[in-house]
């Protein structure tokens, strides 16, 4: 069942969502043709620990992965889609970097990503990242009282599917809390009109994941976490915290 918030308690997940911002603000400007994942992940475990926020991916375990998640953020890099392990890979020049994080303030969640290319961008790239982000843009817009997951589903994944893009398949975002993943699932396509009416108080992490070349297809890493396209193309992923208000959506994890 969904959980629906206080104005005190979206207020203090806007606070864990402010760090969140200021880690992957930091990540990006890290970010540069050489800087190794791990440096990434390192910048961000910096900003976490300074503001007193704890890492909400980081010994993560949910039941189908073979081990805990052993990193502070998600770090994508071209053809995985989501859930990279920070490694030892150095960025090389005009690699599409997509890195995901969440953190625990006080108790109370915030979960956010972006994307971004280094060094020279290719066209499609740009073109994928602003496709990403303007379908986050769709599917926030949509998260009003009244309105259904259906319908945030749909306004995220029908003009991606017109533009040509794959969706990954079989994941999307989530409600959000007092725990990193809960009720309900959020799809990145769908109907109109379907699922539950969105109340005031529910907060969910939209956040479509993009794929070059219109297909839906993952594949596992060795890592047991890392989805990566298996036709090498490349994918890109956005993702903000936000509260359902009489007022409008509330996007809690800008800094």
């Amino acid at each position: 069942m969904s959980q629906i918030k206080s104005v005190e308690e979206i207020a203090a997940m806007r606070e864990a969502g402010r760090v969140v911002a200021q880690a992957l603000a930091a990540v990006k400007a890290h970010a540069e043709v050489g800087t190794a994942l791990t440096e990434l992940d390192d910048v961000a475990a910096t900003v976490f620990s300074g503001a007193g926020a704890v890492p909400a991916f980081l010994g993560y375990h949910p039941r189908w992965a073979p081990v805990p998640y052993p990193g502070v953020i998600c770090a994508s890099v071209n053809d995985a889609i989501v859930h990279g392990i920070a490694n030892g890979l150095r960025l090389a020049d005009g690699d599409v970097v997509s890195i995901d994080a969440g953190a625990f303030l006080d108790g109370w969640c915030a979960d956010s990503a972006i994307s971004f290319t280094v060094g020279t961008p290719r066209p499609e790239d740009v073109a994928l990242i602003e496709a990403t982000e303007a379908a986050l843009a769709r599917g926030i817009a949509a998260a009003r009282p009244g309105n259904t997951i259906g319908d945030i589903s749909h306004a995220i994944g029908r003009d991606a599917r017109r533009a040509g893009y794959g969706i990954l398949a079989g994941h999307g975002g989530h409600g959000i809390g007092r725990a990193m993943h809960e009720e309900p699932h959020v799809p990145n396509d769908g109907l109109p009109g379907r699922g539950i009416k969105l109340a005031e108080g529910l907060v969910i992490a939209i956040e479509p994941m993009l794929i070059l070349g219109g297909r839906d297809e993952y594949t596992h890493d060795a890592d047991g976490w890392t989805l990566r396209t298996p036709s090498g193309r490349r994918a890109a992923h956005a993702e903000h915290t936000v509260a359902v208000t009489a007022e409008g959506p509330l996007v809690l994890t800008l800094p």
